[in-house]
């Protein structure tokens, strides 16, 4: 009898004291389902002892498998690896960190069978998180879908089951600049959600803070929406005919009233409202130079250093892949 597999996507930077811990949770959630599990670890270039941690864990247990990069990429190229190395009939990225929590993995199989592609994770309470990141998700959330088109499911994450059809339409999307919540709403599918209280961090701390948010969010802007440019052609051509509009007044003004003696407060205010909208047009503009830029060079979303637990023919597969 053929038995369907599920592959776990699990990117790690710096874990060491999570991964006991995710996988004592992990294993008698996968033992009891009727499938054959696989547990894709990708080490993000960690500087502590995560990459011995997952060794010893492969040890005792031949579904953990382990990609370790040549160096630190991000979580969402770490993500990309994962998703390149699948072999899963279903796949489901997730966290080390358990605030994903593994018993959900059985609500998104269940909806799996009921027929849909795509089975996503919705939080429906965000109690560990601070409030600063709770105000600025919902308005991260608001925002983009406003500029992009409404793409987005509020207040999901990576946290996902996506079937084999999902999967290799999203790794069939070539960005080097990945804002992969973006991409996995872009592929579209057959949908369904699961809604789930996000709990606190189970060990460590957590890599993201309020630059490397701002920069994420930043990312998805500028991949799924050219509205920000556009808004300065509006922009531009407003300030061009009230500029236009006062340059009449000006005119008519001097041949009716003669000639004032020209104020320095109101030159200088001229010059700075103006110079200011011009460094800001120039900012964004550049934003999308910058992501022009790294798309052209074509360089791999990651460098694989070795791996744990695949096939050769897989290794090369997945190096295939990431170019």
């Amino acid at each position: 009898m053929f038995v369907q597999s599920v592959s776990l996507i699990i990117p790690c930077y710096n874990e060491e004291e999570s991964i006991p811990l995710f996988l004592e949770t992990i294993r008698p959630i996968a033992d009891r389902e009727p499938y054959r599990f696989e547990f894709i670890f990708i080490n993000d270039g960690s500087s502590d002892a995560t990459p011995e941690v997952l060794r010893a864990e492969h040890a005792k247990d031949r579904r953990v498998k382990i990609i370790n990069l040549s160096r630190n990429f991000g979580k969402e190229h770490a993500m990309a690896a994962g998703f390149h190395a699948a072999s899963g009939d279903a796949v489901i990225p997730m966290d080390v960190d358990l605030q994903d929590p593994p018993e959900l993995i059985s609500s998104f199989l269940r909806r799996w069978e009921e027929g849909y592609d795509v089975v996503i994770g919705v939080r429906r309470k965000r109690t560990a998180d601070t409030c600063f990141k709770r105000l600025s998700a919902g308005l991260f959330y608001r925002f983009f879908n406003h500029l992009c088109g409404k793409r987005l499911v509020p207040n999901a994450g990576d946290y996902r089951l996506m079937n084999r059809a999902a999967l290799d339409a999203l790794n069939s999307l070539p960005e080097r600049v990945r804002f992969t919540k973006g991409l996995y709403a872009w592929t579209g599918f057959h949908q369904a959600t699961v809604e789930y209280d996000r709990p606190s961090r189970a060990a460590g701390n957590t890599k993201w803070n309020a630059w490397k948010l701002w920069n994420f969010a930043l990312d998805g802007f500028t991949s799924f929406s050219t509205l920000p440019l556009r808004i300065w052609s509006y922009l531009g051509f407003a300030v061009a005919v009230l500029g236009f509009l006062y340059a009449a007044f000006l005119i008519v003004r001097t041949l009716f009233w003669g000639v004032d003696v020209p104020g320095y407060a109101s030159m200088m205010v001229v010059m700075l409202v103006l110079g200011g909208l011009i460094l800001i047009s120039l900012g964004v503009s550049g934003e999308y130079i910058g992501r022009i830029f790294e798309e052209t060079k074509g360089r791999p979303l990651y460098i694989v250093r070795d791996t744990v637990g695949f096939e050769a023919h897989e290794t090369a597969g997945r190096a295939d892949a990431a170019r």
